[in-house]
This record gives C-alpha cells, structure tokens and sequence, in this order.
C-alpha cells in the first residue's frame, strides 16, 4: 500500500510543469497590464477619458468599466500593482530581481537596506528550489520556450538547425564584466542586456510613447540566433541573471532525483531540457532551474523531486529486459539485411 501511495505521488509530479506553464501566463499578464493601468490611472486623474475618442477612448473606457467594479477610487487605489519582474509592487509586498540589488550596490557601492529587504522572498526561493526564476518567472524563459518549438518545426521541415555550443562560464564572465563596469564607471548595465528587463521596458515604450527601443531588437536576434543556431544559448550561455540564480542556488534543499531501477535509459528527459542537462545519468547540478519538464516526460516516473544539499553521484540504471530485447532484434534485422 506505501508503494503504491508513493507512486501515486511521484505520477502526480507530472502536473508541476503545468502549474509553471500557468504562473509564466500570470506573470506574463502582470508586465503587460501594469504600465496600462498606470496610464489609465494617469487619466484619470486628469479627468482624460471623457474627452478621447476613437479606439483610445474605447480601450480605456472598457478599462474604466472594468475597474470600477472592483473600486471606485481607482486614482489611489491601483497604487496596490506596479512595476515588473524587476522591481515589483502588489500591495504591501515588494520584491525585487537579486541583479538589480547586484547592479545598484556596484554603481553606488553602498547597499540601500529598504532595497535589501525586498530581494530576500526570490532569494529564499533560490536557497530552496535552485534556479526557480529563470524556469517559472522569467518572462524571456517562455518565449524562448516558444522559439524552441519552433525550432522543432524547422526540424521536422527538413531544414535541420545549428547547435553551437560555448562555455558555461561564459555567462559569469559576463556577470563579472557587468558588476565591474558599474563599480568603473557608477552605472548599472544589467538593465540594457537583461532579457526580463528588456522586456519590460519596451512595452513600457510601446504603451507611453507607442515605439520600441532597440531592445526589442536585441530580443529578436538573440530568438533567432537560439531558434537557428545555439538552443536555449541565452539562458545556458549569456544571462547574468542565470549566473546569478546559478551561484546563489548552488546549495538548493530541493533537486531533481533519478531512481536508477526505474529509469529505462530511453533518453527523453535528456532531450526535453531546454538547458542541456542530462537527468538521465543524475548530470544537473547547479545549472538545473526545476522546471520539471524531465519529470513530466519521463515515461516510468524515474525522476522526482527529493531534498538534498548536493546532487547525487552517478548511478548507473540496470538495463531494462525489454529494452535489450529491443535492441537484440534490431541488431539481428540489421545482420539479416546485410
């Protein structure tokens, strides 16, 4: 009966990429929609909206209609929601990307404690689950999720895609470069190359002034260069943020787990990771952002979620009987043949 409870448990585990897949929608819907209701908030405290017309008094006279059913003072009350993945506000609660408290104690060299306290809930979530922003936050992370469908599409065309590969460490050099640049010069330069960042601030373009920055091309090229040349090489190889989340979950409680005896080799979870990890041969490490997609794909529930302060050494699984049947046929087909 305990077996069969736990292997209940570890099926269920399946349905945690869809619980991320649901939090990147709401997060994604959070970007977009704070900068609009800080316009609408902005007329309406200029008494604005009476005196649009065309589509812009229609989009901001549905948002008033819509508003109003939840307050009445919208002009004070939407103060509750502001700012992005950056630096964010929903109601007392205020939290902030642990590269932006990076970024500002280089420029400053001084730390600003208010700022301090708001790093410290996505800081406690890297101790526990790793690299958890850049695989259920990260805003960027979903696109280039998106862009590597499309990259599979491109396969299946025939028109078979690059996989360039660089160093790892080459996303710390440029964490490295960028905190050193800003304690040089007293700017902070993670905002221009930071994927999440740049995000925000080019809808912020587009809704307040109606045209995006160069950013957006910086965004374009990169999921080009990903969809055709180097899979998931933002995240994997470029991103100070993933640096960052990499170093500071180095320790994690939580990990991805391989249960040897059950794992039948068949490779999926290998190819599934968007970061190029191997779960199958127990390789994730510090890298791993516990996106869980190895876990939803693998078909005999091999891989699960266990506490852990390192990762475990390799184990190797015992072949599968049917799997070396398997091969046994396809051995003696192909000597048949030839």
């Amino acid at each position: 009966m305990t077996i069969k409870k736990h292997h209940i448990e570890i099926g269920k585990l399946r349905h945690i990429n869809k619980v991320r897949y649901f939090i990147q929608v709401l997060v994604l819907l959070f970007i977009l929609s704070t900068p609009i209701l800080s316009l609408y908030q902005s007329n309406v405290a200029a008494r604005a909206i009476q005196w649009m017309d065309g589509n812009e008094k229609l989009l901001f006279g549905t948002i008033d209609n819509i508003v109003r059913w939840f307050t009445n003072n919208p002009e004070n009350d939407l103060d509750i929601i502001k700012g992005s993945v950056w630096s964010a506000q929903i109601g007392a609660f205020k939290m902030s990307d642990p590269l932006a408290l990076l970024g500002q104690f280089a420029a400053e060299k001084q730390f600003y404690w208010p700022f301090v306290a708001t790093i410290l809930f996505p800081v406690g979530l890297t101790l526990l689950l790793g690299r958890f922003f850049c695989g259920w936050i990260c805003p960027a992370y979903l696109f280039y999720e998106i862009g590597d469908v499309f990259r599979q599409l491109l396969n299946r065309a025939g028109t078979r895609p690059r996989n360039i590969k660089l160093s790892l460490k080459t996303k710390y050099i440029v964490l490295g470069l960028g905190t050193l640049t800003g304690i040089i010069f007293g700017v902070v330069v993670f905002p221009m190359i930071y994927p999440p960042a740049i995000i925000s601030r080019e809808w912020y373009y587009l809704v307040y002034l109606g045209v995006f920055g160069s950013g957006l091309t910086l965004l374009g090229v990169s999921l080009l260069f990903e969809m055709t040349m180097s899979r998931r090489a933002v995240c994997r190889y470029l991103c100070p943020g993933g640096a960052l989340y990499s170093l500071l979950g180095k320790f994690r409680v939580v990990r991805i787990r391989r249960n040897a005896s059950a794992c039948i080799d068949c490779v999926k979870c290998n190819h599934v990771c968007g970061l190029g990890l191997e779960p199958m041969s127990d390789l994730t490490g510090m890298e791993c952002n516990t996106c869980t997609a190895c876990i939803a794909i693998c078909p005999t529930d091999a891989l699960t979620l266990r506490l852990g302060w390192k990762d475990d050494p390799l184990k190797q699984s015992k072949p599968n009987p049917k799997t070396l049947q398997a091969i046994h046929v396809i051995l003696q087909n192909h000597k048949e043949m030839t």
